[in-house]
């Protein structure tokens, strides 16, 4: 097609060289006539009017150009397919874009004079113009191009294809029709035809005329949903086949005859049945012959691959892992109301020790598995308290040991000097316990000796199963593998131990160094620190809790340590006195014999008013600084861990305190938070300070002194979670406190209706919490569902409820002990909804912290600017009325001057 555009001159004049070096050649240059071009300001004129095509401009194409225009070599241009046509617009955009680097920059006038909308691009591939493509810039070229005429080659095979049709057309011969002979089919044609002789209906669709010519628009819809939507074409009783038959002509053949008949079964009467039947033992022979066959050894041959990749399969993964339950664990936490709930468990209650008792204390024991104390007191008067009776000193004042395995009888009992309102576990070694009387004395006792009989509680099954037990572990064991010759023991009810083992106190404080009235709380510190006389915390390096922090009504608070200490230049009566008293009643555990009515304070905290000189009556106190909660899983890992501390014992061993210089540490917090009997919350710091007028040591004033509750203050516990979040409890609200705010609670209820007696955090969910009521009810808050009101409350007891405590039994389930005023002590399992923590719940309940501390700020810098507000519009009253006092003052001695 592009030898239409040639002439004469141009082929003549073309080198007579080889088509590869001609191809090199002018491809270099092209590109050096390219450079000249980028380096010259004015515009060339390219056209081939000097070989008579004016309307071709030769043009170099870069990689660049090609990728932008699509017109890449070999690829969208060949030498066959050699056109592209390229919109004048977008030729137009990219002299815009790359300006003088544009390789359509040569012609740019051209293309912007050129009338049409799309330019066509050849590809020379043969360099007939001098360069690889070339623009043709009028419209009869680019139709000459897409379009070519006619050649009188093709113009002669036209003429010759109409020739042969013609002739085709003139040869063609008619067909002769013969006339049809009828043979008798068409009789038969019309015997079998169909005739229709019922009148045809005829139907009329009509529609609006305005509708004609509408759009129309298909969509889908259910057809049930909308009325009248379809028409149903049911089916009808032809009234032209219900026309009764006359007369039929029948051919019968012979046929069996036919018989109905029915028959119904007996029915008997439904009665209940049971079957009772014996196992089928193998005799030893049998049992040999059936282990030594063939068929059994083929069996586990062909099952032991399967039965392998099975037990491995369950190593790897927990084939009872529910999936469903796991995609919905955040979800599961805010379950409906009906799913919330306290389900009773057991019930524990003792007619001779707890009769007219009310229960001061509850505590789990921290290893053995479901063992709880409970300590009661006499419910009495303010004035049988102040003169006592002798009633009073008659009755018997224990703590109780309990199991689940026997709800009926106590498992072990101590005896106690006086009535226990609060007692601990130690943390380091479990047998050891420590509990403040009514009297103001701290007693210890040792229960190493009755040990095994807390571990040996039957476990709580159907029936009584009898299983050896190995008292060293406390484990159960196989007779078989038992060497030890002497009788073995058995879990079951012993019938001649009717009365549990009374244990007595081994050592107690004296009366005279102790506190004045009741012992309220009472906590061990953690074994990682201890305080010596002046409040400052050291390195504790026997690494067991030995000292112990006690609060009273009194206005005192007392930090005690339990080793020997060594004080020099003693008289000879007090040693014979203490040698005297060192000698403990038989069967009573030496372990804390030093102590034995010597064992006195070693630091007193004195807790005055900072404006007056009365005094604070602390009755809860919660130390920043103290051990978590016991979270017991299950029971062998509870049984392992009692073994591990029978093993170590470490108050068997105690040493004189060390008068090697020990470390401070200046990381652990000083600072606790006290309530007190009037409703207040105060924060002080436990560290002695020298009296710079009198240079003798005194206690540190209370920083910060809240009154947030109108009663006394039961609970004041930190979170498990949170080591600067603590909830109190008092009167007839609650309140939340973060350690460092001092402005006052981050969370504070409103009054309720009735008066709160005890509170007590979740072990497992950081934002739920149970507070105990006076009419014998539970309230439950949840702080990501409610923080106005609680989530969910349950009747519990008629009577007051006295004490909280819960308890991790396993990782799916979880106890809640609940006790009353009337001495009776209740076990609540907790719904997994109340005890399954979700996977962001702390980060959710810190949040809600966070944001409640951050509204407090900005309500404080709220308050300061309206009070700053005031000052200043008061401010500006005043210079006013002086201003109007002045001018009325001015008119008045001037209107006395006129006169």
């Amino acid at each position: 097609m592009s030898g239409n555009l040639r002439s004469s001159k141009t082929t003549s004049k073309s080198p007579k060289t080889s088509p590869k070096k001609q191809k090199g050649d002018k491809a270099k240059r092209s590109s050096k006539g390219k450079r000249k071009q980028l380096d010259k300001k004015d515009e060339v004129d390219l056209s081939m009017e000097g070989i008579g095509h004016p309307e071709i401009f030769p043009l170099v194409f870069t990689t660049k150009t090609q990728e932008i225009f699509n017109c890449r070599v070999d690829e969208d241009v060949t030498e066959e397919n050699c056109f592209k046509l390229i919109k004048k617009e977008d030729i137009i955009q990219d002299l815009k874009t790359r300006a003088a680097i544009s390789d359509f920059h040569p012609v740019k006038r051209v293309i912007l004079e050129y009338p049409g909308e799309e330019l066509l691009v050849v590809f020379d591939a043969n360099f007939q113009y001098g360069q690889n493509f070339y623009l043709v810039a009028s419209e009869e070229a680019k139709e000459n191009f897409l379009k070519p005429p006619d050649t009188a080659e093709e113009k002669e095979e036209k003429s010759e294809e109409e020739k042969e049709r013609t002739l085709e057309v003139y040869a063609y011969k008619h067909s002769v029709h013969k006339p049809w002979v009828s043979l008798g089919s068409e009789k038969e044609v019309e015997e079998e035809s169909v005739k229709g002789h019922a009148t045809k209906i005829k139907y009329m669709f009509s529609r609006a005329l305005g509708k004609f010519g509408a759009p129309i628009r298909f969509t889908d819809r259910n057809a049930s949903h909308v009325k009248d939507s379809y028409l149903e074409c049911t089916s009808y009783q032809d009234k032209t086949f219900s026309i009764k038959l006359l007369e039929r002509d029948v051919g019968v053949q012979m046929v069996p005859k036919v018989k109905e008949a029915s028959s119904q079964t007996k029915w008997t009467y439904p009665k209940n049945a049971a079957t009772q039947y014996s196992p089928r033992q193998l005799s030893n022979e049998e049992l040999e012959e059936s282990l030594s066959s063939e068929k059994l050894k083929e069996f586990v041959t062909s099952v032991h691959l399967r039965m392998e990749i099975a037990l491995q399969q369950n190593e790897i993964m927990n084939a009872f892992f529910d999936d469903w339950k796991a995609l919905a664990e955040d979800e599961s936490s805010y379950g409906d109301k009906s799913d919330v709930y306290l389900q009773a468990y057991q019930s524990f209650t003792d007619p001779h020790y707890l009769k007219d008792r009310s229960i001061s204390c509850v505590r789990w024991h921290p290893t053995i598995h479901g063992i709880i104390a409970e300590s009661a007191t006499q419910r009495y008067s303010d004035e049988e308290r102040i003169n006592p009776s002798d009633k009073l000193l008659l009755q018997d004042s224990v703590i109780i040991f309990w199991s689940f395995s026997d709800p009926t009888r106590p498992q072990l009992i101590l005896e106690c000097p006086h009535d226990i309102y609060c007692f601990q576990f130690s943390p380091s070694d479990p047998n050891i316990i420590a509990g403040g009387c009514f009297n103001g004395q701290l007693v210890l006792w040792d229960i190493s000796k009755n040990e095994e009989r807390l571990q040996n509680a039957k476990s709580i099954t159907v029936g009584v199963k009898k299983s050896v037990v190995n008292m060293d572990s406390a484990s159960v064991v196989n007779p078989s593998e038992n060497n030890d010759t002497s009788e073995p023991s058995y879990m079951e009810d012993d019938e001649n131990d009717t009365e549990p083992p009374l244990v007595r106190y081994c050592a107690c404080s004296s009366i005279e160094c102790s506190h004045k009235t009741v012992i309220t709380d009472i906590h061990w510190l953690p074994d990682h620190f201890e305080v010596n006389r002046m409040g400052i915390t050291f390195e504790n390096r026997a690494e067991i809790c030995v000292q112990l922090v006690t609060c009273s009504p009194d206005c005192l608070i007392l930090f005690w340590d339990i080793r020997v200490t060594k004080i020099p230049g003693k008289p000879l009566f007090e040693k014979a006195k203490e040698k005297k008293i060192s000698d403990m009643p038989p069967g009573v555990p030496d372990t804390f014999k030093h102590l034995a009515l010597s064992w006195k304070p070693l630091l007193k905290i004195n807790l005055c008013k900072s404006d007056t000189r009365m005094e604070y009556s602390p009755i809860k106190i919660c130390l920043l600084e103290q051990h978590h909660h016991y979270k017991i899983l299950d029971k062998a890992q509870s049984m392992n861990k009692q073994k591990a501390l029978a093993k170590e014992k470490p108050y068997a061993k105690m040493n004189v305190p060390s008068k090697k210089p020990l470390k401070a540490l200046e990381s652990i917090s000083n600072n606790f938070f006290v309530g007190t009997k009037d409703g207040e919350i105060i924060y002080s710091d436990w560290k002695i300070k020298i009296d710079s007028n009198s240079g003798k040591p005194v206690s540190k004033k209370p920083s910060h002194k809240y009154f947030i509750h109108d009663e006394a203050v039961n609970t004041v516990q930190i979170s498990p979670f949170f080591k600067d979040v603590v909830l109190s409890v008092g009167g007839w609200n609650f309140a939340i406190w973060k350690e460092g705010v001092t402005d006052g609670p981050i969370l504070e209820s409103s009054c309720m209706t009735q008066r709160y007696t005890t509170g007590h955090w979740s072990l497992t969910r950081p934002g739920v919490f149970f507070i105990g009521r006076d009419d014998g009810n539970i309230d439950i808050w949840d702080l990501l569902k409610k923080t106005h009101e609680p989530s969910h409350f349950q009747n519990i007891s008629e009577s007051t409820i006295t004490c909280i405590s819960p308890w991790i039994a396993s990782p799916k389930q979880q106890f809640l002990a609940v006790s009353d005023d009337s001495g009776v002590l209740h076990v609540l399992e907790i719904c997994p909804i109340l005890s399954q923590s979700s996977s962001n719940e702390q980060a959710n309940v810190l949040d809600y912290f966070e944001r409640e501390v951050k509204y407090m700020k900005n309500y404080e810098k709220y308050q300061e600017f309206q009070a700053k507000e005031r000052t200043e519009k008061a401010q500006t009253q005043m210079e006013k009325t002086s201003v109007a006092i002045k001018q009325k003052t001015k008119i008045d001695g001037g209107a006395r001057k006129l006169k």
